[in-house]
């Protein structure tokens, strides 16, 4: 039986080994083994210039692979490998408006969809240029204006996303605007893994979050689980500020003051009446791990209200938990635990993802 063997009746199931984060072997093989087999949160499309390019590093420090997302003139997107195919050169170092990407080193050319157009002085080499010399292009997820893309996907992006669309597809989610000056990145002492599992339930609440737990009925907070996403329920105690959900919703009539999703493996979409905010939490060490939350906002003149308020709050008390339990997991006394059957199935659902992956 492997180490990680998680089982899957929770009554019964221990969780998963403390090996998993404290190993540098499981955290270098989580590299391709979960996160390059996974889709990622890649940019929005405010982002981008008609036609233009917009770099970034996926996962900087972890998978540290450089991207490119393009758009052409008729709105066409491509993810693409941002590397020249001759001799390794970054291609676009900032966002930028361009017809074609041009190598800054010896001079290639490449098409928007990441074709080879030309090469100065290469007349003399036989059997070029091949599909060998476009850029690699990547699978590629679009859901109104957020952009998802994988390495090498293990399964279709539908089987991760398509659960939250289809609960929240009522959500004006085309009018978000990307906020950066409301946006921060945290840096957490802790392996990405126990951050994970602290958001994945919410019996932690009245203990850690007095604040939260002003706002939520926690009496009636839920998880739901699906094949590779989870979603918490938090519903809002009397005259809380809560959502105003359409009859066509399957949550017409409940007083819902947040939608916690999360995507495994690293990707947590809380959804508030004022908008998004996009968790994406990146591994940078075996136990330390950057957690960049993204804010998206399509009701200013409900910011700053209820369960979606004061979130540096609930983030510093989390971090405080968090690192306290990076700490306790490499006693000697301790390697597994139990699950709360009723409070727990988040957390659960998770370690078996891992360790299935893992395999």
């Amino acid at each position: 039986m492997s180490r990680l063997f998680v089982d899957p009746d929770i009554a019964k199931a221990h969780t998963i080994h403390t090996d998993f984060y404290t190993s540098p072997l499981y955290f270098e093989q989580a590299k391709e083994k979960i996160f390059a087999n996974c889709w990622q949160y890649a940019g929005c499309i405010d982002q981008l210039s008609t036609p233009g390019a917009f770099p970034f590093i996926l996962l900087p420090g972890y998978l540290n692979e450089p991207l490119v997302i393009t758009q052409d003139e008729k709105n066409n997107l491509k993810c693409l490998s941002n590397v020249c195919t001759h001799r390794g050169n970054i291609l676009v170092n900032e966002p930028c408006t361009l017809n074609r990407m041009r190598c800054k080193y010896h001079g290639r050319v490449f098409s928007l969809d990441g074709k080879f157009i030309s090469m100065p002085e290469f007349k003399e080499v036989e059997n070029f240029p091949t599909d060998a010399d476009n850029l690699h292009q990547l699978p590629f997820f679009r859901w109104e204006k957020l952009l998802f893309t994988s390495i090498h996907p293990k399964f279709k992006a539908k089987d991760f996303f398509d659960d939250m669309m289809e609960r929240i597809h009522w959500l004006p989610l085309n009018d978000l605007k990307f906020r950066p000056e409301l946006s921060i990145d945290y840096h957490v002492k802790a392996n990405w893994a126990l951050y994970c599992e602290n958001y994945l339930e919410g019996f932690h609440i009245p203990f850690v979050h007095a604040g939260l737990n002003a706002e939520l009925d926690f009496g009636s907070y839920s998880t739901e689980i699906s094949f590779y996403s989870s979603l918490q329920l938090g519903i809002a105690k009397k005259d809380e500020a809560c959502f105003d959900i359409p009859e066509s919703a399957v949550d017409f009539g409940k007083k819902v003051a947040a939608y916690y999703f999360w995507v495994f493996p690293n990707l947590m979409f809380n959804f508030y009446p004022w908008g998004l905010s996009l968790n994406v939490v990146n591994p940078t060490g075996i136990s330390e791990s950057k957690v960049s939350f993204l804010t998206f906002v399509f009701d200013e003149s409900k910011l700053g209200q209820g369960a979606g308020s004061g979130l540096d709050t609930v983030e510093m008390e989390d971090e405080y938990i968090v690192e306290r339990v990076q700490a306790g997991i490499r006693s000697r006394f301790y390697s597994k635990g139990r699950y709360s059957v009723k409070h727990e199935k988040g957390t659960h659902h998770f370690h078996t993802l891992i360790a299935n992956f893992m395999q």
